[in-house]
Formats: C-alpha cells, structure tokens, sequence
C-alpha cells in the first residue's frame, strides 16, 4: 500500500447524493464531490466482496478500501432480500425485494461501492425464500447451474485482483451464505478456466484469474493479515467503521446501522488461496498497486516508460486537490495519454492474461478520469419534467439546465437524452460553450413508442443525460440518472381489496363486499369499464361499472357486492380485476413504491383475487382489539373473514376501557414500533389479571423486550436468532397436549392443519421460559433437536397470557386453511 500525505488524509468521502447528517457541518469547506473522483487515481487494485442478502456487505472494511484507499470496490449480492421482514411498512416478498435493492444502491454510494445482484427480475430464480440451514436446499431452489453461471459471467467481467465473501461455510451460518461462499471458492479456479461455461468466451468475455481469495478470519490467531481500519480521518472526524454504519443506515427496511464509538478496530482476514508467487501475505503483496508497479511487472521497455509516467500524472492530479481549475486540463492530458497506452498494449507483444489485465486497468483509469474531468470542470445539470411517470404513445417534455459553476469558460458542449434505440428525440443540444456562472436551458421532446418496454424496477433508468465537452482537445463525456426515477406503466393500474378473500363454508356470506380501485397514468382525461372475471356461479352487482378520469394520477374505487354460490365447496377461488379503457384490456396492479431515503419504485404484478374457501369456526361472540405493528396486516384478515376487530391506538393504552374485548392481539414485533405499547404495558398485564386474554405474536431479542417486565413472568427470546427458528414449512409439528382446549374449541385441530405452511414454521423461539408458562407444540428442522416454545400459556390472575412465534401471518396472508383455525383457537381461548 502506499504511503505519505494520501494515506495520511484517508478521506472518507461521502457522494454528492450522500443525506444530511450530523457530521455535515464538518465537511463544508471540503470538495467532497471532487475527492470521491480523484482519490481512485492512486491505485488500479480491484476487490470484489461477495454475499447472499442486501445489508450482507461488509461495510467497515469496505468504506477503508473504497474511500480510504480508492480501491474500485463491488459487492455482488445473490438475491434480493424478498424472504425477510419489513420494518418500515407491510410490503413483503416482490415488493420488499425492490426496497432492499434500492437501499443497497443508497448504502453503496456512501462508501463508494458498486452494488450488483445475481437475481434479474422479481420471478427469478435466485429468490430469498426464507432462512436456510443448507446450502445443499439453497442450490436447489436457486438452481445451481444458473447461480453459478451468473456468479462466473460477473467475475469474468469485473476482474477483480481480490474476492472475499462475508462469511464463513460453517453450520451457524445461513444456509445462502454458506452458499455464495462456497461457490466464491470455486470460482477462484473455475473463472480462470475455459472450459468452463465456455459460451461465455464465445460471447466476447474471456477467462479471469482472482488473484487472491480472503475470508472473514474467524479470530485474530487464525487471521493471516490483520488491518487497522478504526482510525479517525482528520478531515471528516469520522473512522471507517463509523462511515460503514452511515452505509448501513440505509438498510431500514432491516433496521441496520448504529452508532459506534471511535476506537481502534483490526479487521481480520485469512488468505485461503494465491495465484500470485508472492509469500508476503500483507493485502495487496503480490498484486501491482499503481501503475508504477506494473511498470516494474511488463518486460517490455516502451511500455515501462510510459505507465510510469502516467502514474506520474495521476499522482500530480491528487496533488492538486482541491484546484478544480487546474485538475480539469491535467485530467484531460492523463485521459488522451491512457487512450493512448491502451493501444499501445493493444500491439504489444506480451502474454495474453497480462494484456487481457493491464487493458481492463487502462478501461477501468480512463473510466475514472472522464469522472474527474466532469467534476473539475463545475458543470451542473438539472432536468425536469411534468410528469415522471409516461405512457406508451405519448410525448414529454424534458428540459435541461447546464450550469457553470467554475471559475473557467467551458468549451464544446453538448447534451443529449439517453434513451432506448426505438425512442424519438428531438431537440439541439448543442450548448457551445458556458462562461463561469452562466446557464443555458435545452428541452427535448420525446416519443414513448406504442410497443415501449414498461418499468422494470432491476433495470437501468430508461432516460438518462449524456453531457459532452472538450478541454485541450480531449472530449469527455458523462452520463447521468435524472433527480427522480422515470417509469413507462399501462394507461390503468387496477387493484382489489381484499386481495385475498375467504370464504367460511360453515356460514356462507349472502354478500361479501369487493372495492376495486383504479388509478389513471394517461395524461389527461381517461375512462374505463370496470368489471369482475367471476368463477361459475359468482355473481356481482354491478356487473360492471363505467368510470371517469380528468388527470393523470387520479385513483377512483368502485365497490361491488359479491354473491357466492350457496353450495360452494373447500377450495381455491380466482377472480381476475378488468378494467377496458380505450379499446384495450388491463388487469395489472401498480404497486407504487416510496420512501423518503430511496428512489421511487413500482412493482406491477397481476390484479387478481386469490380466494380460499374453507370451514372457520368461531364463537358467536368474540370482541377482539388489535395493537397493529405496521408489519402485517392480520387485523384485516380477521375482519375480512366476520371477526369483530378493533385497532387500538395509543389513547386506547393509555388510557381507554381494555375490559371490553375478549381478546387483545399484538402485531408481530408490536414492541419495535409501538413505544406506546412498551410504555403502556403494565395496563395490558393488568388487563390480564383482571380476566382478560392477551395473545402476543413474535418478537426478536432486540425488540425492546424485557425478559423479566414485557411479559407476566419472565420471557427470554432465543439468541442468536439465527439459532431459535424452524425453517422447514413442512416440519412434523407434535402437539404434546392433544386434549387440551387450545385444540378443541371453536375449532378441532387435526394433523392437516399443519399442512401447506409457507416458507417457514417458527421464528425466534423462547430459550427460556418461567415454570408458569405450559407448552404445547414439538416441531424441528431436519437433525436437530425439537423446539417446544412455539405456543406459551400461563394464568395470570383471573386472565391469561399466550405467546406465539409461529409465523401465523406469513400463513393467514397466504390463505392458509390450518393456520387460520389454530390461530382463531388460540385467540378463542377462555371464550365460550
């Protein structure tokens, strides 16, 4: 690594996107902006760090290569994170897949990493489906063929000098860890290897030698390189730790990120395997660094020369720092002098791979460069338009302002709009030239072809600008994302509530109400039909209903009444939502997606009613109040399915009249997001005592539970988590009190009830648990022991108390027949 004034400063620079934080005040006088492009001049090493999940990434360590050092820094992530949970709302699955996504590319810019998945679409293949215990299950589902391949094809193109996956292959670790570590393993040999997915070489790509492969240490003994990343940057008065935990902060849909102390912090890593013959095993021994070093690597004279020099230049670049004016000529004469070198190399006469790798570096420095020549050349660019979201065949407006915010007159520039091949564009972008703080203004027009791609929320933006300009003869050229995110979407979005309906055939309803709601993109006014694909037997009223739009972005709702076939049988039932508006037929839902620290963001999924038709039986009197969480949505499917349920709020707590309900639910992880709950809790024990039945669903350890107050007797979550959890939906479930009411009344549980659960049986169960509290249910994964905490009762004063940390709501969301009638018996109990 190198030394002096650079390492000194170890800059932890924040990208020009970065949020307001509490250190802002301390960053004013530094050219933030401009340092996060100069720094990655100093060296062309490369480093790949691999996980399974967004919020994987090794942040600390990646904020020290990347912003300390100017590492090009990437993490490859498998999958989108759909199987967790959310802690900023009740999105899940898809949708939660997509917020994951976006705050990994929030998190990335802090540190300055590039982020990148295997997982392609919302069906693909490489889905979180939930925690695993295997990697062997893992691979299954995923499809190891395609996994693989994808992880290779990525390797072959980013070339990294360095692969370290976050975690070890050990049985405590997640089954899609383990996986992608596994597989980063073998790929050191496999990416350098053509007979290997050879198509791929056929494509253009060629073969790739990791020059070294690292693991997380699992202690400083074993480590075989240990890194001191804790120190404090003199300019930012923040460590790296510090800036990875800001990178974190991003991940709140997980509710990542902490604040940390400033101290020392050893990241510890072990060298699992080395093409290189260096026996040094410092990070970087063995590796060129700069290109002063691959000078002294190439046997070719000429070439020595001129990498020397150029590194040189680059050096004087970061010198330099912060004169804008001066980097901007200085950069444009290292950026011809790359060009050319690179076909210097192109005709050298040296080895293949050692061509292949110092033409990658060059693409990789030229790259950087036309980074530095757009910052240091002070051109600002601010688009706008109407409207971000389009329709086919319509045309937009989008104006640019260039600014000039330097101090030099900026020569030949020119703006475009990026956009798909088939798009038209017209509009001159031709500025010419911008005298410090003058601005000039383009608009484009722009035709959304008939046959337009729509959004697809794991593709690049569909529009972005292009700005060009020359310096000393020397073009550059910049790319950028408009301020917010353009999305081509059907002229209609149409949507049912409930989603999911069920249908009890113990007492079939007469009329079951159905809202649809429709939501207008087409600029303008609209109409549409709106009507019901009803199964045999089904009638509506209406039978379909006309509504009209006068703007884009209106939502209207019909309501219509739904009238079963009285002799219904158990089973599923499929209702598709239509809508017909301009001689054309939609039935797509647009899940609108936003959140204050992330782009906006659409999921379109099909409008369909899934329905379930199943026998429920209940007490004809059950008064229940619910305390949501906003992490799932059970109170709905309880009043949908004739339940009588009251959402309290924190009045209610404080200080309403709890003695009314039967039955008091809370929402899962309600302690997280409910600090009136955890103030108020002592009045939801007292209304246990005083007769009343209270059923808490699952929390984690850190969900601001009391072991020895949340509960009526102590209550001890299982920590790890990662270790108190049944993953197997499908895993015998023993009920070890089978004649005890919770089985019994309103409904009889019989071993089908445990059948066809989703993803998971149990989350974070009790570890420890007061003599009180009686256990009713065995249940393990494959060749472990059986947990017996998944149903906890205890008498309390004249009530009782039930916790549960089975995933009844990942059940009762997905139509599950068994979970529903266990849960309404364990809601049920003490009622006659």
């Amino acid at each position: 690594m190198k030394k002096g004034f650079y390492l000194l400063l170890s800059i932890i620079l924040i990208t020009a996107y970065f949020p307001i934080t509490a250190f802002a005040d301390n960053i004013k006088e530094q050219d933030v902006e401009l340092w996060n492009v100069v720094k990655p001049l100093d060296t062309t090493i490369t480093f790949l760090n691999t996980g399974a999940h967004p919020d994987d990434e090794r942040s600390d360590f990646l904020a020290y290569l990347s912003r300390g050092l100017g590492v090009k820094t990437a993490s490859m992530i498998a999958n989108r994170g759909e199987g967790g949970q959310n802690e900023i709302g009740s999105e899940l699955g898809s949708a939660l897949g997509i917020i994951r996504s976006n705050e990994m590319i929030e998190a990335a810019k802090i540190t300055g990493v590039k982020a990148y998945h295997l997982s392609e679409t919302t069906d693909d293949t490489i889905y979180d489906f939930g925690f695993s215990k295997s990697p062997e299950e893992t691979l299954e589902k995923w499809g190891e063929e395609v996994t693989y391949e994808r992880l290779i094809k990525f390797i072959r193109t980013f070339q990294p000098d360095i692969v370290m996956p976050s975690f070890r292959n050990v049985d405590s670790q997640h089954g899609h860890h383990r996986t992608m570590t596994i597989l980063s393993e073998r790929a050191f040999t496999d990416a350098a290897d053509p007979n290997v997915f050879p198509e791929q070489l056929e494509n253009g790509l060629s073969v790739w030698q990791i020059k070294k492969l690292y693991l997380p240490a699992e202690s400083e003994e074993s480590a075989t390189t240990s890194i001191e990343i804790g120190d404090m940057d003199p300019i930012y008065q923040m460590t790296y730790p510090q800036l990875g935990e800001e990178s974190r902060m991003m991940h709140k849909s997980q509710g990542m990120g902490k604040e940390v102390p400033e101290e020392p912090r050893q990241f510890h890593l072990e060298l699992t395997n080395s093409s290189t013959s260096e026996k040094n095993t410092d990070l970087f021994a063995g590796i060129p660094y700069d290109f002063k070093e691959w000078s002294e690597a190439i046997q070719n004279k000429e070439l020595q020369g001129k990498l020397a020099n150029l590194q040189e230049k680059l050096d004087h670049i970061i010198e330099l720092y912060p004169n804008r004016e001066a980097i901007l000529p200085e950069s444009q004469q290292a950026l011809k002098q790359v060009q050319k070198i690179y076909h210097s190399v192109e005709k050298a006469k040296i080895e293949d791979d050692l061509k292949n790798d110092l033409l990658h570096k060059l693409e990789i420095k030229e790259e950087q460069l036309q980074q530095v020549s757009f910052v240091s050349s002070s051109l600002k660019v601010e688009t706008s338009m109407e409207s971000y979201t389009l329709t086919r065949g319509e045309q937009a407006n989008i104006t640019m302002e260039i600014t000039n915010n330097g101090k030099e007159k900026i020569q030949h520039i020119n703006s475009s709009l990026v956009t798909p091949d088939n798009w038209k564009v017209s509009g001159d972008g031709n500025i010419k030239h911008l005298k410090p703080g003058e601005s000039k203004s383009v608009t484009y027009t722009v035709n959304i072809p008939d046959d337009a791609e729509y959004f697809n929320p794991y593709e690049e933006p569909i529009i972005q600008t292009k700005i060009t300009f020359k310096e000393n003869g020397v073009e550059s050229t910049k790319i950028l994302d408009l301020d917010n995110t353009v999305a081509v979407l059907p002229e209609i979005s149409i949507s049912a509530e409930p989603k999911n309906l069920f249908v009890n055939t113990d007492e079939i309803q007469d009329q079951i109400p159905v809202k649809v709601k429709v939501k207008n993109y087409v600029k303008g006014e609209n109409k549409a039909t709106v009507s019901l694909n009803l199964p045999e037997g089904w009638n509506s009223e209406p039978k379909q209903k006309e509504i009209k739009f006068t703007e884009r972005m209106e939502e209207n709702e019909v309501s219509f009444t739904l009238t079963p076939p009285s002799n219904i049988e158990e089973g599923e039932i499929n209702m598709e939502t239509i809508a017909e508006a301009n001689g054309k037929q939609y039935n797509t839902t647009i899940q609108e997606i936003s959140y204050d620290h992330i782009r906006n963001s659409y999921y379109a999924y099909k409008s369909v009613i899934d329905g379930e038709a199943f026998e429920l039986l209940k007490p004809e009197k059950l008064k229940v109040g619910y305390i949501e969480s906003g992490f799932d949505e059970v109170s709905n499917y309880l009043k949908n399915a004739g339940f009588d349920i009251t959402n309290l709020q924190e009045e209610d707590l404080a200080s309403g009249d709890l003695s009314q309900y039967d039955t008091i639910i809370t929402g899962i992880r309600a302690n997280l997001s409910r600090e009136d709950l955890v103030h108020h809790n002592d009045r939801l024990l007292e209304y246990v005592k005083n007769g009343g039945h209270l059923v808490v669903q699952y929390h984690k350890p850190g969900d601001n539970w009391d072991i020895e107050k949340s509960a009526p007797y102590p209550l001890e979550i299982g920590n790890p988590s990662i270790e108190w959890r049944v993953t197997d939906e499908n895993a015998k479930v023993t009920v070890t009190k089978p004649d005890h009411k919770l089985f019994h009344y309103p409904n009889k549980i019989t071993d089908n009830d445990w059948d066809n659960w989703v993803q998971e049986r149990g989350l974070y169960f009790p570890m420890k648990w007061d003599d009180h509290y009686e256990t009713f249910v065995k249940m393990n994964d494959p060749g472990e022991e059986p947990f017996d905490s998944g149903i906890l009762l205890a008498e309390y004063g004249e009530g009782t108390y039930l916790y549960t940390n089975l995933v009844f709501y990942r059940q009762i969301d997905n139509q599950v027949p068994g979970a529903y009638r266990i849960f309404t018996n364990l809601i049920s109990y003490g009622v006659e």
